[in-house]
């Protein structure tokens, strides 16, 4: 349903590649986080693949760790991933003039609860934070 997700979107100047490595890796996620939540890698830093599951050390107020598993993936195009809550993180690349553009998606039509999702604020609130992942991405690729 589109009336329950947000997208940022923005193109950043490198490959669908460059930019589908750093999105593969559970350290990658860690490295570009721009919500601020994101604080360390618990699992192996291993190349996620459809049906990967990954681990974080998360912090929102006080510290918890999260569990995430891919539930969409094409190479160099799409990755998304989900935890026990189901709604899902997406990225979109899609080559363009310039390098690439991403497109970050929060989907919450696949929640358990997508009106508490509603009720937290989330959908007003993630955008901003998304803009930030997705500039901390193109900084990451900056530096290569």
């Amino acid at each position: 349903m589109a009336d329950q997700m947000v997208s940022v979107s923005r193109v950043i100047p490198a490959s669908p590649e460059a930019i589908f490595d750093v999105l593969a890796s559970p350290q990658g996620h860690v490295d570009m986080d721009g919500s601020g939540t994101v604080k360390g890698l618990i699992t192996d830093d291993e190349r996620l693949a459809l049906g990967s599951t990954f681990r974080m050390n998360m912090r929102m107020g006080m510290p918890y760790r999260m569990g995430s598993t891919v539930k969409e993936f094409e190479e160099n195009r799409l990755i998304a991933w989900a935890h026990f809550g189901r709604h899902r993180w997406r990225f979109e690349l899609e080559p363009v003039e310039g390098g690439t553009k991403v497109t970050e998606t929060f989907d919450w039509s696949t929640s358990i609860f997508p009106k508490g999702i509603e009720l937290l604020g989330y959908p007003k609130s993630h955008p901003k934070h998304m803009a930030a992942t997705l500039d901390r991405l193109a900084a990451l690729l900056d530096d290569d």
